[in-house]
Parts: C-alpha cells; structure tokens; sequence
C-alpha cells in the first residue's frame, strides 16, 4: 500500500531555497531515515509531509486510509494534561478495544521504558526532555500507519535510545525520521533519502549501504571533476589565444566554459566540506583538581584529577546529574561536601544544551565578532584565523555570514554556538550534549577536531557513536550517586558490564574514583607485563600499515589482481589491529 506521494515539491525560507522540485515516495511498512546538512530542509519537508506546513509548490498526496503521527523536536501538551493521559488519551481503540486497566497498564510501560517512572504529574512541570519522552510514548501508543519522527533520541538517555531502536526495528508501520544518531539510523532504516544542495537522493538499504554507495559515487565524482578540470584548462588555454581563435569556435563553446568556471567556483566555496582548525592554549601543570566532592543526591564522594589529553565520556540515566558533574568542575556549582580547584592557565570551553548567548538580531560573523576579531593558531604564515576565515570553516557560507540568527536552523544555531565556544580558544572542552540537532557533516567535522584537540576532553552524551570516536575512559553514574570509572570507549563499556557481575567498591587514585570493582583482581605476570609494553607499538606499526594499504587502493595503481590483494591484506591486518587493541585493553584494565 502507498503511503504517500510527493511530487515537484519546493520550499523557500528567507529567501533561502531548501529543496527544489523533488519527488518521492513511501509504500507501507518502510522505514526510511531523512539525512543531509543542518539547514537542507529536513525538518520542513516532515512537516510538510504531516500536514503542518504548506510548500511553495508541488503536491503531496496522502492515502486517505492512512493515519500520521508526527513527533516534533520541541512537542506541545494539552494544559494541564498529566503523562498518563496524554498516553493513554492518544491510543486508537479501532485497533482493538482495550480495558482502562490494560491500557494503562500498556501505557505505563512505555513511559517506564523511556525513563519516565511517575507519569501522574502535570506535563508542563516536566523537563524538557521528559516531554520529549512523554511523546514518543504518546506517538507509539497511537499505533499510526506512518510514523513521522524528528530527532526521536535527542534527550535519552542510552538505555532509552536502545529500547526505543529495538521496538521501531521489528514494527511493521511506515516509519519516516530524521536523527543524527548513526548506530540508530543504521539498526531501524531500510531508505535512506539526503537533502543535497536542493535535491533528493534516495539509496535502498541501511546507513551502512548508503555510506558505501555514496563513497563509490564520490569516488566516480572526483575523476570526473579531475576531467572537468583538464578539460576547463585546456578551454582556457584556448580561449587566451586571442579573439582570431575566439571567432573560429561556436559561442555556445565559451558559454560553455563560463558555466564550467561558475560550478567550479560554487562547489569550492558554498559545499565544501567543514574545517574545524583552531589553536592549542597552554596547559599547565594544575588543572583540575575534584577532592572528595559531593552534592546529595546526586553526587557523592567523587575524586578526579585532571590530566593532559584526557578524554572522558559521562554516561547515565537522565537526571543522574551528568550535567551537574561538569557544572561543577567548571566551577558554575559548589559542592556541598569537598572542593574544586581550578589551575590558572585552564581555559574552560563549556558547550551546553541549551544556548543562551546568541545575539539574535544580529549576523552570524558579527555574533563570531563579539567573541574575538581572530584567533591566533600560534604557527605557520596563515597564524591568525579571522572571525570571516572562521565562519568559512564551519560551513557558513559568504550569504549565510551575513544572515541574521533568528533565520537559522536549529542545527545551525548549535553549530554556531560551538564556533563561538571554539573560538574563544579553550584547552578544557567541556561538551554537554553536543550531539544534539548537528548533521553527520558536522558531526564528522567535530570528530575530527577532536582527535587532534590536546587539552582536557569531558563529554556527556547519549551518542554511542559519537562516544566510541572521541573518548578512551568511560564515566557511568551507578546508584546512591556514584561514579564508576572503565576505560576504553562506549562499546568496550558494553562489553564490559555485559561480561561482569556489578560489584562496587570505593577505591583511591587517579580519576573517578568511585565504585571500583571490588574483589581480588589478578595482576598482570611479568611475561604480561613484556606483552602490554610492546602492544602499543604493535598496534601503531599495524595501523601504519593499514593505512599504507589503503592509500595503495586508492592510488588508483596496480592491476585489478593487485587490488585483490591489496585489499585481502588490508582485511587481515586490520583483523590484526582490533585483536591487538582489545588484548591491550584487557591488559590495561587489570594492570590499572
């Protein structure tokens, strides 16, 4: 069955055109994830499709037996409606006729499952975040033949996000969703269609499908345009001979060079990738020192001292006091209990959830101004980056420089935000939630950043994707306000509470200190020990060699024998390098 049928749609904001023409459709039980740039329309092409928005043109046709569901970013209630209510009021008995009792029996379960265990209380004195909750348990509760969902997983927690991705993988109702969450997008969608540059793209299969796709389409991109670029040098070369040769060619021959120039000149500027490049401040010897730190009950006897190239992920269920943790290492908060010193080169970057300092009648650039005239990298002749070079980097074109605040998306207000952030040159990186509303663009940028950002690193996040690329220590709020500390990242987490029974203990020492495993733990033997000191240098040599081989794939060299072993080879190390990194790790847990 036909869902629904877009056709020749556009749409226009601010003068700004996001998407021109496009047409698409959706048969029933597909699940389809929309991605593309934050600004590229996704969120006004859900709305369109729900019904809430009207485009400049174009048609979108409904099957009248289908009935929508749309979840907003930001979902309003009925005054003075409580959770249960506005779960159970959303149920359609024409699916069956349910007992109150078992209504609110399955009603309480799914707010139970997304974290919400006191559903009697008025909707409006919840957070925002819970609210978010409430609606997804609403839109779930109303069974809908299509299910429109826009960014479903900002304000969960990981636990929630799983549960929630388990029930949307095995429903059997149309499913059309925007997230930013990769492992999420990859699990549910069956469809990924990409807003690009005012077009639609549609790719069958999961995100993993469309990545490889879309790698072998750049792939064919980039010979083309080396073509191009040969073909418009030797049109150039031409054209400069004079005006006898000139009057010898067509003129639809030097129209057609001027138009190869002007996409040449539009696809170096507008749609280049982002560059993240800021400087490194100085980091002393003290940075942060966390003694005995406790605020009931969310907080107790915590312990931390900050080291260079720290990278820490903080995870637990929301309103665990995951926020409140990095308040109070920023010193925004006091302990009731313990202290918080603060070395005086530290420089604290502190992006939150919420953004408070945008200047919303004035320009991007000027917003970027206010912060700093330039930044100063500290090497190399392009040493001081301007607050324009700066904007260019973060994607924000010569137009949208020039845009007013109050224009912007939700995403590109975020990504503004954390220019700002970056701006200011910190060498402590406080991210709370600093997934939330970003593009897969942005988010890649960030990554990279990251990884080459020396100071001290502290994100919360439910982004298990996110966290498995940028931290090595995991943080994990446990009950009676205590914190556990786990190296590795998000996913050897996993792996570890899966694998182990959950024993606590209070411990002393270097960083989180809280809840160490209790019991006898058997140390490394002195043959162990040989075998941890050489890993690291094992699995450098390795990752060397794996990234030698990758460059040999794609040097475009060799026979197509060649490539076969190539990439046999590659396959093979880095088999390799997971082997060696998680002996490492096991190693490295036991040794600490």
């Amino acid at each position: 069955m036909t869902l629904f049928t877009v056709t020749d749609l556009s749409k226009s904001y601010y003068e700004k055109s996001l998407f021109e023409k496009i047409s698409f459709g959706m048969q029933d039980g597909e699940r389809v994830g929309v991605i593309g740039r934050n600004g590229a329309g996704k969120t006004s092409l859900l709305r369109i499709i729900a019904g809430i928005d009207e485009p400049d043109s174009g048609d979108v046709a409904i099957n009248r037996e289908v009935r929508i569901e749309y979840l907003e970013q930001l979902p309003s209630f009925d005054v003075d409606d409580t959770a249960l209510h506005a779960v159970m009021s959303a149920y359609d008995q024409s699916h069956g006729h349910l007992e109150d009792w078992e209504l609110e029996t399955r009603a309480r379960r799914t707010l139970g499952r997304l974290g919400i265990h006191d559903p009697s209380g008025n909707v409006h004195v919840l957070s925002g975040g819970q609210r978010k909750r409430v609606a997804i348990s609403r839109a779930l509760m109303s069974e809908p033949d299509l299910l429109i969902l826009d960014e479903p997983t900002n304000h969960l927690d990981a636990a929630s996000v799983q549960w929630l991705q388990d029930d949307l993988q095995s429903t059997a109702r149309g499913l059309l969703l925007v997230t930013h969450d990769r492992y999420f997008l990859d699990a549910v969608c069956t469809r990924i269609i990409e807003l690009d540059q005012t077009r639609l793209f549609s790719y069958d299969g999961s995100y993993e499908s469309y990545l490889e796709r879309k790698e072998s389409m750049i792939a064919l991109a980039d010979a083309t345009a080396d073509h191009q670029r040969n073909k418009l040098r030797t049109e150039l070369a031409w054209l400069q001979k004079g005006a006898k040769a000139r009057r010898s060619k067509q003129q639809s021959r030097i129209d057609w060079i001027d138009k190869m120039q002007k996409e040449q000149k539009t696809a170096s500027t507008e749609f280049r990738d982002i560059d993240i490049e800021v400087g490194g401040r100085f980091l002393g010897g003290k940075i942060i020192d966390a003694i005995d730190v406790s605020l009931p009950p969310m907080i107790n006897d915590f312990t931390y001292r900050a080291a260079p190239k720290d990278r820490i992920g903080i995870i637990g269920a929301n309103g665990a006091g995951k926020t409140t943790l990095l308040s109070l290492l920023a010193g925004k908060r006091s302990p009731k209990e313990g202290h918080v010193t603060i070395g005086d080169t530290v420089s604290i970057g502190f992006f939150q959830q919420e953004l408070r300092d945008l200047l919303e009648n004035e320009t991007v650039v000027a917003n970027v101004r206010e912060v700093a005239e330039y930044i100063d990298v500290g090497v190399g002749r392009e040493r001081f980056i301007t607050a324009k070079e700066l904007c260019d980097r973060f994607g924000f074109s010569s137009k949208q420089q020039h845009a007013y605040v109050h224009t912007l998306s939700g995403g590109e207000r975020r990504r503004l935000g954390l220019l700002l952030i970056l701006m200011s040159n910190p060498n402590v990186l406080f991210l709370d939630e600093p997934t939330n509303d970003f593009d897969l663009v942005t988010l890649s940028a960030l990554e990279e950043y990251l990884t080459y950002f020396k100071g001290v690193l502290l994100i919360v996040s439910h982004d298990r994707a996110f966290l498995d690329k940028t931290v090595d220590t995991i943080w994990a709020f446990e009950e009676g306000g205590r914190v556990k500390e786990y190296p590795g990242n998000y996913t050897a987490y996993l792996e570890k509470i899966e694998a182990k029974p959950k024993k606590v203990s209070s411990s002393s020492g270097q960083g989180a200190t809280n809840g160490a495993p209790s019991g006898a733990v058997k140390k490394l033997t002195y043959k162990e020990q040989r075998e941890y000191e050489t890993l690291e240098a094992k699995i450098a040599s390795l990752e060397i060699k794996s990234n030698e081989l990758i460059a040999q794939l794609g040097s475009g060299a060799g026979t197509y024998t060649d490539h076969q072993q190539w990439a046999e080879e590659h396959k093979k190390v880095a088999a390799s390098v997971e082997k060696a990194t998680a002996r490492w790790m096991e190693l490295a847990e036991r040794k600490s």
